[in-house]
């Protein structure tokens, strides 16, 4: 009897390691995308601009999703093509792939690509319209990243970047100390403005980040399986109004799969450009004396151009399938700039006066508006900040519109191969820094596009440089609410 059991002992131990997950079990990859476009009459404007309800579909919108698993650790992305979209959602939609795939928070990025001609995806009272969009967006990004994970094969990463100084511009200039245009709220002297005449402009109040970095997936025999790009340009735009578009970024998705040859491939081929740090970075040369191509053209040579140099980042780079992957997240807790009750006084006076009732609102009824806005905000709000290692490589996440000095800080903190997505796991706004916000400008302005406390920046900042740390000490996992430290 003893040789018997001896042997079913070992018989049964020898399976449990085989099904035992392995730090070095090969790498699985799948991809998908999960169309998001929304209904005709759905509003496309945000809490700023007023674009107005869709009208028209130029190309349709989409998630697209990729899932990495390497036997111990599963990551998710979903990079969406909406303008925003509002913690709620993010929270609805990471329920919904815990309960289908039982992956947590932390393993799930979700992120907007920040085109403009399409939904933002947040709770301001938009109507039923939207509130319905708010939910189907969340369902379709869950499936996107279910029907990734339904594809999970033997695969192989590599990553690699360049340098494409050419589209980026940064949007803050510092302008004549005799300028003495008046922000929305009546005050003169700001040293900074957001695309201010040319003979105003003096010179760039900040750097650009002009790295495009490539995550290149391919499967084991060697067939592109997925590109994840990321690139510090806010959106091209210049399309006219009411057309839903994905902007560059869906350009660029069907420009790299025909670049590298997998127009027809089984399972299909996911192309995805995520957004970098570009709260203060567009497309426009100020300096420019000739006009640059708008709107559609201009997104096709771009996104043209970013595809060719990531065919060949692909084409030099070495893949390997045994690198571990990781996750860290945390909640970090801030204040709102929320108005007082001078500021409260003033905007209820811009309102009720002939002019907060024209048909066209002004500059101070906008923010006369968005100051009420504001004042409905909790006192604090959390955000959401995320780190995921890939082998060497570290992808940082924040919720808001970074600006370009703040991501190059970043990847300076963390490992070679490091680089950030904005806009991910929800919504908190512009983020200047301490020293930006005294200068003045646009994205400093308070209002439902720019509210969390003007210490914000290097709280974020730290936080994000922790997480990074703390991803490439060890086994990730999520951590709770209240900060990284």
């Amino acid at each position: 009897m003893k040789c018997p059991i001896a042997a079913l002992i070992l018989l049964a131990t020898l399976l449990l390691i085989a099904l035992a997950p392995s730090a070095s079990a090969a790498l699985r990859a799948g991809a998908a995308t999960s169309n998001i476009t929304p209904d005709m009459g759905v509003v496309l404007d945000g809490t700023i601009m007023k674009i107005g309800p869709a009208k028209h579909v130029h190309d349709e919108l989409h998630a697209r999703c990729l899932v990495l698993d390497d036997g111990r650790t599963r990551l998710a992305f979903a990079i969406c093509d909406v303008t925003m979209i509002a913690p709620e959602i993010v929270a609805e939609a990471k329920e919904l792939i815990r309960r289908s795939l039982n992956l947590p928070p932390a393993n799930v990025l979700i992120s907007a690509t920040h085109t403009h001609s399409a939904p933002r995806a947040l709770n301001v009272g938009f109507g039923p319209a939207n509130d319905a969009y708010h939910h189907f967006l969340a369902r379709r990004i869950a499936d996107g990243v279910r029907r990734a994970a339904n594809q999970l094969a033997p695969a192989k990463v590599a990553w690699g970047s360049v340098a494409k100084p050419e589209f980026v511009f940064n949007r803050r200039w510092f302008v004549k100390s005799d300028s003495q245009r008046a922000n929305p709220f009546g005050r003169r002297g700001e040293r900074v403005q957001f695309g201010p005449d040319r003979a105003e402009a003096e010179k760039p109040a900040g750097p650009v980040d002009p790295e495009f970095f490539v995550l290149s997936v391919q499967h084991a025999d060697g067939r592109p399986l997925c590109l994840l790009a990321n690139y510090g340009l806010h959106y091209i735009g210049g399309v006219p109004t009411g057309h839903v578009s994905a902007d560059y970024f869906g350009v660029f998705a069907e420009r790299v799969r025909a670049g590298l040859g997998a127009m027809d491939q089984e399972p299909p081929f996911v192309g995805i450009l995520s957004n970098g740090a570009s709260g203060d970075v567009n497309g426009v040369d100020l300096r420019a004396k000739t006009p640059t191509a708008r709107g559609y053209e201009r997104m096709r040579e771009v996104a043209g151009a970013l595809a060719e140099a990531a065919v060949a980042i692909v084409g030099r780079a070495e893949h390997r399938d045994d690198l571990p992957l990781a996750a860290q997240l945390v909640d970090l807790p801030l204040a709102v700039r929320k108005p007082d009750a001078a500021q409260l006084d003033w905007a209820r006076a811009v309102l009720a006066s002939p002019e907060g009732k024209a048909a066209k609102p002004a500059r101070p009824v906008i923010y006369a508006r968005e100051t009420l806005g504001l004042s409905e905000f909790p006192d604090q709000v959390p955000v959401t900040l995320q780190a995921f290692r890939i082998g060497a490589l570290t992808i940082a996440a924040a919720p808001c519109e970074v600006f370009a000095e703040t991501g190059l800080a970043i990847k300076q903190a963390g490992p070679d191969a490091t680089f950030l997505i904005e806009l991910a796991n929800g919504y908190g706004g512009y983020l200047p820094t301490t020293e930006q916000h005294a200068l003045g400008g646009y994205e400093t302005w308070p209002a439902r596009s720019s509210f969390l406390e003007t210490g914000a920046e290097p709280k974020i900042r730290a936080g994000l440089v922790d997480l990074i740390r703390a991803v490439n000490a060890g086994e990730g996992q999520e951590r709770p609410a209240g900060g990284s430290r």
